[in-house]
């Protein structure tokens, strides 16, 4: 076995007695400094040991071509009524859809941007086959003419009043006018003001009577508004409680319409119906108009992961509009790109990218709003321009086991643009074939340890050489003194 006595001779750190080392006020100086120094380098190393480091890289993205992006949006339109607002997205590759519902909602608005009733259902764009009559025969004026003076007594005094609003110079208006001349007139002999009085048919010409229309959020041209008497609410900030019909337009369908309207109402003479003598189901098409000239859209679209369009705007295919009368301001609440993430997920985002994240959502809280009374900003459309980056992070729950998140980023640049069409809102993106990736960079506890122990070692040998070359200059100094040095 091996001695003691040889075992020592192995010893590295060699005692010497206490009573052969000397204290001094300079070594303990430089011990507490040392002590603190140490303290300190090592709060800076556990501090860069427990701070998370990562490694940013730009790559191609690695999205196949079959995947679609979404898109949440929640915008405001202060002057566009959600009778016609249609959403509706195209692309690159030529997919186009037109007025999507399934995933988006509309709420009638006032000019402060809220919400005046429950959601507005505008249901599908309506295929109207039959705008009018073929055969083509003279007919008399058998609706009333309906202005701002006259317009409250006759919807006070008829309990059905049935309403063209009409322009001139509109080709579905046109195409409208004969049957429904010859359909006011049936209806005037069938209920007679005078003797029975439960259904009138009027007309206003909105070129005449601007501010009627506009009072009555009127967009497009033929709207056939009905109202009822006692259900025209103007106490309730002044809107208007009716429906729309968006049926057929030749005179046969029109008159059974209008039969069905006046069917319920109390009447004093047994009046007989119109009898349908082909048998088939006349849809009448009718829904609730719009309470207010403004809308609210929000949901969300899926579109494919190339440049395209979201075009928000006017449209129908049985109705003409003004271009400078439709105004497509707009506040933008929400518009981002790819999944919501949930506040846990952004905050790890934000921890891991702090620098990356913070635009996903650049339009939030911008308003783009034109005035219509300045002829410079009439048959505006307003595009806004985004670039889209994918960010892809790569978040380490364990040593072998990571979490992706995704984000969409992108920059927006906005223009105001002059157009012979109907202005619209319109948001053109461009996904980026690259994108950024953030991974987490583990540290190894190993490569701490080691740092701690060079800190510890480190200062104590500085100390150790400050404190022997203070000690002789300090020896030096007395000996000097002493007068012993030579």
């Amino acid at each position: 076995m091996i001695s003691a006595s040889k075992l020592k001779s192995v010893d590295f750190y060699r005692k010497i007695p206490r009573d052969l080392t000397e204290a001094s006020l300079s070594g303990a100086g430089l011990s507490i400094m040392a002590a603190f120094s140490m303290m300190f380098l090592f709060g800076m190393e556990l501090n860069s040991y427990l701070t998370v480091s990562t490694s940013t890289f730009i790559i191609v993205d690695k999205s196949t071509d079959a995947e679609f992006l979404r898109i949440d949006f929640n915008i405001s339109f202060p002057a566009l009524s959600c009778e016609f607002a249609s959403v509706d997205v195209s692309d690159v590759l030529g997919t186009s859809r037109l007025n999507i519902t399934k995933t988006v909602r509309r709420f009638s608005i006032d000019p402060n941007l809220i919400a005046t009733g429950s959601e507005f259902h505008p249901g599908p764009v309506p295929k109207i086959n039959r705008h009018g009559d073929d055969i083509e025969e003279e007919y008399a004026d058998g609706s009333v003419s309906l202005t701002a003076d006259n317009f409250e007594k006759f919807a006070r005094q008829y309990p059905i009043l049935v309403v063209n609003f009409y322009a001139p110079w509109c080709y579905w208006s046109n195409r409208l006018k004969p049957s429904w001349e010859r359909t006011a007139k049936i209806m005037r002999e069938r209920y007679d003001p005078e003797m029975d009085g439960r259904i009138l048919l009027g007309k206003v010409d909105c070129t005449e009577e601007g501010g009627l229309c506009r009072r009555h959020h009127i967009q497009g041209y033929p709207s056939i508004r009905i109202f009822r008497r006692g259900s025209d609410v103007k106490e309730n900030h002044g809107h208007h409680d009716h429906e729309s019909y968006y049926g057929e337009r030749d005179t046969e369908s029109l008159v059974v319409a209008m039969e069905i309207l006046v069917a319920p109402v109390p009447r004093e003479f047994h009046k007989q119906a119109l009898d349908d003598k082909s048998g088939q189901t006349i849809d009448t098409s009718k829904r609730p108009a719009p309470l207010t000239s403004g809308c609210r859209i929000e949901g969300f679209v899926r579109v494919k992961k190339v440049p395209g369009n979201l075009v928000i705007s006017a449209h129908s295919g049985a109705h003409s509009f003004d271009p400078s009368q439709i105004n497509v301001s707009h506040v933008i609440s929400q518009f981002s790109f790819g999944k919501q993430l949930s506040p846990q997920m952004l905050s790890e985002v934000k921890r891991l990218s702090p620098f990356v994240g913070g635009s996903h959502d650049r339009l939030t809280g911008r308003s783009y709003i034109t005035n219509h009374a300045d002829d410079v900003n009439a048959n505006a459309t307003i595009e806004h321009y985004l670039q889209i980056v994918k960010t892809e992070t790569a978040s380490r729950k364990s040593s072998r086991e990571f979490k992706l998140l995704e984000e969409y980023e992108y920059t927006a640049h906005s223009s105001l643009v002059h157009s012979l069409h109907i202005p619209a809102a319109k948001f053109h993106f461009e996904p980026s074939p690259m994108q950024v990736f953030v991974t987490e960079v583990p540290k190894s506890f190993s490569h701490f340890i080691t740092n701690v122990c060079a800190i510890i070692g480190g200062v104590f040998t500085v100390a150790g050489i400050l404190d022997s070359i203070l000690h002789n200059t300090i020896r030096l100094m007395r000996k000097v003194e002493l007068g012993k040095q030579f």
